[in-house]
């Protein structure tokens, strides 16, 4: 499809897959492992990277191929592969242009599934990172770099803490300093924000949220602007710019342009080894969320809108924090990045701290007490016990995560029943 006369509702829709005369309206589902060739010549064209098709579903699969180019659209990227959730995606995003003995950049505030995946597991493989405020100034950034450093990564809308990063002074100072801006994109989704066009040069998401919906199937996606000059760095980035050995000493960025490297390295080598790989049956479902994903987006920014003011009006909430509420402190950012709208998750504290926070989680009757966030139906979560249990106060504090903090995922629903659910719980806290 050709991205330049349709807007992004349409990509959604039909984008990434374009039928023949006779063939299925859906994408179709390849459930196969293997894949059968005339010749092992032909085969052998696969491995060494000389000719595109599929050999082996570890690595890629046109279920999910076909998929990935619908995000790949919607991100307005040149290349993009699935991953089998959303950590995964973060992990190969990084391990792809890092390794022992380097360095990354992060915002502090970001999801804390991340934060322990680099804090702790990738710590172990001696790649060491430093966490810097999500508001860092100019200067800050740049007093963060190390002549080993590597990368910087932030999230567009922090989970759970919502700050909204501002991406185009990120990519500014990255690319002074000759490193790409890796962004996580799950909460704003394409629709809401495109950080490609504010300098960022690789976008993940977690399509287990927003993308697919519905709670049906984990995911993630890693998508390449294409427009990072990896050979202009070739000592910082020698997998990119060196031969591989493990396949014939091809040289990536020589081989696939700017444009593909990254992307190609990333399967050929990472999903290789790894084997973090999204099943056909998970793409296919991932496509029908896309499907609805602008349409669910809008529903989702309408009720936290709402629900967010009503909440910042009631005697007991002692805060609220929503980027699309006026007055919050991220507001004119988000109207900058976002002025469609942000998400649909508000975070906010119940007077009374932890025990008031629970107490009104169980009352409430449509909202339930889920890991999951941003889904169709309303869900929601007390962080500290949860998923950024595994931080002390120190680090919580640092990624904006209060012992009170509630998250609170709107879903589809009407928007004066979830207000009428929050209102009795809170008559009975």
């Amino acid at each position: 499809m050709d991205k330049r006369k349709v807007d992004i509702e349409t990509v959604c829709v039909q984008g990434g897959y374009s039928p023949k005369s006779g063939e299925p309206r859906q994408i179709p589902i390849i459930q196969s492992t293997t894949f059968k060739y005339a010749t092992s010549e032909d085969m052998g064209r696969l491995f060494d990277l000389e000719a595109s098709g599929y050999f082996y579903s570890r690595l890629q699969n046109p279920t999910c191929d076909t998929v990935a180019a619908r995000i790949c659209e919607l991100e307005g990227g040149t290349a993009a592969m699935l991953t089998s959730s959303g950590q995964a995606a973060n992990f190969f995003a990084i391990f792809n242009i890092a390794g022992a003995g380097d360095h990354i950049i992060s915002s502090s505030a970001i999801y804390g599934g991340s934060y322990n995946l680099f804090a702790v597991t990738m710590k172990r493989m001696d790649i060491e990172f430093t966490f810097v405020s999500p508001d860092a100034t100019r200067e800050e950034l740049l007093s963060a770099f190390r002549p080993n450093t590597k990368a910087v990564f932030g999230e567009t809308i922090a989970n759970p803490a919502l700050n909204v990063l501002d991406i185009e002074l990120f990519a500014e100072v990255a690319h002074q300093m000759g490193v790409p801006l890796i962004i996580d994109n799950t909460f704003a989704t394409p629709v809401n924000c495109r950080p490609f066009e504010w300098g960022a040069d690789i976008v993940t998401h977690s399509t287990t949220k927003y993308m697919d919906g519905h709670g049906s199937a984990v995911g993630g996606c890693i998508v390449d602007s294409g427009r990072f000059d990896w050979s202009r760095y070739p000592e910082k980035f020698p997998g990119l710019c060196t031969p591989d050995d493990s396949y014939h000493g091809i040289t990536y960025v020589e081989k696939f342009g700017v444009e593909g490297a990254f992307i190609t390295k990333c399967t050929a080598q990472l999903m290789r080894d790894f084997g973090c790989t999204q099943s056909p049956q998970s793409a296919f479902l991932l496509g029908l969320g896309l499907e609805s994903l602008h349409v669910r987006m809008e529903r989702h920014c309408e009720n936290a809108l709402a629900v967010a003011t009503f909440l910042s009006k009631h005697e007991k909430i002692s805060w609220v924090r929503y980027p699309s509420l006026e007055g919050d402190k991220y507001y004119e950012l988000a109207r900058k990045y976002m002025p469609k709208g942000s998400c649909g998750v508000i975070s906010f504290g119940v007077k009374g701290g932890r025990a008031a926070a629970e107490k009104f989680m169980k009352e409430l009757r449509l909202g339930a007490i889920e890991t999951h966030v941003a889904d169709a139906r309303t869900c929601c979560l007390h962080p500290a016990s949860a998923t950024h249990r595994q931080m002390n106060d120190e680090e919580l504090l640092a990624a904006g995560v209060s012992a009170d903090l509630v998250r609170y995922s709107c879903g589809i629903e009407n928007k004066d029943d979830l207000i009428a659910d929050i209102a009795a719980a809170l008559d009975k806290v």
